[in-house]
C-alpha cells in the first residue's frame, strides 16, 4: 500500500504490546496479498484477470469489503467509485506518470467504470463483470480496511488503548493515550490534519475518540499539463482530476469509510459535503479550500462542533466557516 503502518500503545500496556502489534502488521501484510493490484498473484488481480468472463468466488474478507465499496459508491452519488481502475490507469496514476490521455483514451476508459457494471451475487459470494474491460482498484479504501482488520487483531487480544496509521493520512483510534485523567483533555488519541500547502505544518489537532480520521489530497501525486496542475485523485463521474478543494478530511466509526468518503468529499467539494456529513450523522468532515490570496486557508466544517477543532495558533492565514446551523 506504499506506506509505512504504525501500531501505537500506551506504555503501560508494554508487556503484551510487541506480540500484538506485529500479529495486527501480520493481519495488515496478509490483507496487502489479497487486494494489491501491482501483485499479479493477488486475489483482486485474479478477479480483475478473470470476472469479464464470468463469474468469479471470491473470499469472505474481499467480498463484504467489496459490498462496502457498492453501498458507499451509492451513498456518495459515485464519487467514490472503486472500478475507477481504468481511469487511473488511462491518466497514467497507477505507475505514477502522470499522462493526459487523449479523448478516445478516456471515453473508452469511462466505458468500462461504475459499480453498477459489477453484478454480486451474495447467497454464493461471487461476482462477475457486465463487460470486458473493467477494474477493481481499492487503493481509495484498502488501507482503511486494513487498519481496521489490524484493529480487530489487537481488540481480540484484550488491549484496549490503540492507534494504528498507514502513512499519516489514515488513522483508527481506540480508548486513550495515557490516563484519560492525565490527558488533558479528556478521552481519546489527539491527532493533527497537515496543513495542505506547508506539510511540515498542522492546521490543528482533533481528539479521536473510538472512531477513525483519513485526510485525502494531492499534494504530492500530481503532474503539470499546459501550465495546470493536475491530481492523482479523479472525479469518477466525469473521468477528470478533481479541483477546487486541497484537502479533505473525514471522521467515521471505521477506516475504511474515513479513506472512502475523504476521496468522495475531495471529489465533491463544498457544495455537496453534507451528502457526506450531514447534520446529527456519524460522519465529520474538515475541507481545506483556497484562501482570498495566496498561502490562505479556509476551513469548512461539517457535521463538527467548532470545539472538537484546535486550530494551530500559529497559523495566522486561517479562516474557519462553521457548519450552518440546523
Amino acid at each position: 500500500m506504499a506506506c509505512q503502518f504504525e501500531v501505537i500503545f500506551n506504555i503501560l500496556d508494554n508487556d503484551e504490546a510487541a506480540a500484538c502489534g506485529v500479529d495486527a502488521l501480520d493481519a495488515i501484510a496478509e490483507i496487502e496479498e489479497l487486494i494489491t493490484v501491482y501483485r499479479p498473484t493477488s486475489e483482486l488481480s485474479r478477479i480483475n484477470a478473470a470476472a469479464g468472463d464470468g463469474w468469479q468466488g471470491v473470499s469472505e474478507d474481499v467480498f463484504d469489503l467489496l459490498l462496502l465499496a457498492r453501498d458507499l459508491y451509492e451513498r456518495t452519488g459515485g464519487s467514490f467509485d472503486a472500478t475507477a481502475g481504468p481511469l487511473i490507469r488511462v491518466w497514467g496514476f497507477l505507475r505514477r506518470a502522470g499522462r493526459r490521455p487523449s479523448p478516445e483514451e478516456l471515453d473508452a476508459a469511462r466505458a468500462c467504470s461504475g459499480m453498477h457494471l459489477v453484478e454480486f451475487d451474495e447467497p454464493r459470494r461471487r461476482i462477475r463483470f457486465q463487460r470486458p474491460g473493467v477494474e477493481l482498484n481499492l487503493g481509495a479504501i484498502g488501507k482503511g480496511w486494513a487498519i481496521d482488520r489490524a484493529v480487530d487483531r489487537v481488540a481480540a487480544a484484550g488491549i484496549a488503548d490503540v492507534l494504528i496509521h498507514g502513512g499519516h493520512s489514515s488513522v483508527r483510534a481506540c480508548g486513550s493515550r495515557g490516563l484519560p485523567a492525565a490527558a488533558g483533555t479528556g478521552a481519546g488519541w489527539p491527532v493533527g490534519i497537515r496543513h495542505p500547502l506547508r506539510p511540515r505544518d498542522r492546521l490543528g489537532t482533533i481528539a479521536l475518540v473510538n472512531e477513525a480520521v483519513a485526510t485525502s489530497g494531492s499534494g504530492t501525486q500530481f503532474f503539470i499539463d499546459r501550465g495546470r496542475k493536475l491530481g492523482h485523485i479523479l472525479d469518477p463521474r466525469s473521468g477528470q482530476p478533481a479541483s477546487g478543494v486541497l484537502s479533505a478530511t473525514v471522521l467515521a466509526p471505521t477506516a475504511a469509510e474515513a479513506d472512502a468518503l475523504a476521496t468522495a468529499a475531495y471529489v465533491l467539494g463544498p457544495g455537496e459535503i453534507a451528502r457526506i456529513a450531514p447534520a446529527g450523522g456519524p460522519i465529520a468532515a474538515v475541507l481545506s479550500l483556497p484562501g482570498d490570496r495566496p498561502g490562505r486557508v479556509t476551513l469548512l466544517l461539517a457535521n463538527l462542533p467548532p470545539e472538537r477543532f484546535q486550530a494551530n495558533g500559529d497559523l495566522r492565514e486561517l479562516t474557519i466557516i462553521p457548519p450552518a446551523a440546523g
